[in-house]
């Protein structure tokens, strides 16, 4: 009877071990929305400056939130110019983005922006990373690499918006981009398509290509960046790129380009600088130049960039250009910290534990005139000074003043009034204006105010 029940009491023990045993197996299975079952991995969650961070023990798998909101205002002192100027306040971005790393070298990015109420892609892409190698390969939809400053993100950005330049620039568009750098260079190759940022420009590359069945058109972009100077407390970047362009279908009109700007505002939607479209466009091209430098907490960028329009036989080619330089330092310690990588400057060291401030001064030039073309789209200068204060790695409050210098061409289109007519009288006309040459023009002054927070 013993020896019966020891059976018996060792058959209920190894059945309850087996049971646990099969649980346990049964705890660390997990399937997938169709069923399939999945590998896992825990990833521990922290913040790091203020960014939630999901990441594998073995550090080869990372997600993180990149979040950003910027509030912005501003106030025209119109009191003297020939066209009225709405002062307001908007939300200049409200962005909302996800990037990951997987199995260590691949790399993805789909960042969203939601302000103006409308929703506009900004970067959306997949990557191959070797870090090792120092080589990075991506195809989707991002930034071609021309300017320093349009390539560098808002929230690294010294000055409210950009340069006037700028407007030359790219952007981002469809496209494969391959990279390879070191301490002392950085090489950069893509080929790029049309844009997809939003419903409007998808639906100019769609009604073109059921209407013509014309190509979406290509470009070629190059850079190249020399540092014979980086280490952790300076550097010296020297760089040049150029691009080749076809007529894109994401353009309003097939074959026709038009470039126009604001005034380094985003409140006023007057846009002085505007050359109309330009049609029977064949190729245009892309010269660019940059040379930047920085030393503990002072930093010195500039940039010029020159544009030709190649058109059809029988029409008159078209050129144009400009530049800026922009000189900032931070008043208590701060560092300007440069990524090798990317070939631009990235987020500031704060020289106190309560923060920085920042005192920048930036010159801008832009000239859409082109007397031989017949195209006078407008000139400008500008002239901004700013200071900043970096309250933590994540928050940022912003001043800028700016001043604009406009020529009499710059009628926004025939739409603006750039002088005075042999009566006294405004005139949109540059040609009906009385005024000195260098007096024509609307010229201005405003002040603007951004409110920031990165998470």
């Amino acid at each position: 009877m013993k020896n019966r029940l020891k059976i018996l009491l060792l058959m209920v023990v190894l059945g309850c071990a087996e049971t646990v045993a099969w649980g346990q197996e049964q705890d660390s299975i997990r399937y997938n929305a169709y069923g399939q079952i999945v590998t896992r991995r825990q990833a521990l969650p922290e913040y790091r400056n203020g960014i939630l961070t999901f990441e594998s023990q073995n550090q080869n798998f990372r997600t993180w939130f990149d979040l950003r909101v910027n509030f912005d205002g501003a106030y025209y002192f119109d009191k003297n110019a020939m066209n009225a100027l709405g002062s307001g306040v908007t939300i200049r971005r409200l962005r909302f983005a996800m990037k990951t790393v997987l199995y260590k070298h691949w790399t993805g990015e789909v960042d969203l922006n939601f302000s103006g109420g409308g929703l506009d892609v900004k970067d959306a892409f997949i990557g191959y990373l070797d870090e090792d190698k120092n080589f990075y390969f991506k195809g989707g939809y991002f930034k071609e690499p021309i300017s320093m400053e349009t390539t560098t993100t808002s929230r690294f950005q010294t000055f409210i918006e950009e340069p006037l330049v700028t407007a030359f620039a790219p952007q981002r568009q469809m496209g494969i981009n391959f990279s390879k750098w070191d301490h002392h260079y950085l090489a950069v190759a893509g080929v790029h398509f049309q844009d997809v940022e939003n419903l409007e420009v998808t639906t100019y590359s769609e009604d073109v290509n059921k209407a013509i069945g014309t190509d979406e058109g290509i470009s070629y972009t190059g850079k190249l960046v020399i540092r014979p100077i980086s280490e952790n407390n300076k550097v010296l970047h020297i760089g040049a790129a150029a691009s080749y362009r076809t007529p894109k279908t994401s353009w309003e009109f097939p074959n026709t380009y038009r470039l126009s700007t604001r005034d380094m505002t985003s409140i006023s939607r007057k846009k002085f600088l505007d050359t109309d479209d330009i049609s029977n466009v064949k190729s245009y091209t892309i010269y660019a130049g940059e040379l930047a430098a920085a030393r503990n907490n002072i930093k010195f960028s500039s940039e010029y960039i020159y544009s030709k329009i190649t058109r059809q036989e029988g029409f008159k080619n078209y050129q144009h250009s400009g530049g800026y330089a922009a000189l900032a330092y931070m008043i208590f310690g701060g560092k300007y910290n440069y990524n090798e990588a990317e070939g631009e400057f990235t987020q500031v060291g704060r020289g106190k534990d309560w923060g920085d401030v920042e005192v920048a001064l930036r010159y801008d030039y832009i000239n859409l005139n082109d007397k031989k073309a017949e195209i006078m789209g407008g000139s400008a200068n500008g002239f901004t000074g700013g200071i900043s204060y970096y309250a933590n790695q994540n928050v940022k409050f912003m001043l800028n003043y700016t001043y604009i210098n406009h020529d009499r061409y710059a009628n926004g289109k025939g739409k603006l009034f750039v002088g005075t007519d042999a009566n006294g009288n405004l005139t949109k006309d540059y040609t009906k204006v009385t005024e000195p040459v260098g007096k024509g023009g609307d010229d201005y002054g405003f002040i603007q105010a951004r409110i920031e927070i990165d998470f």
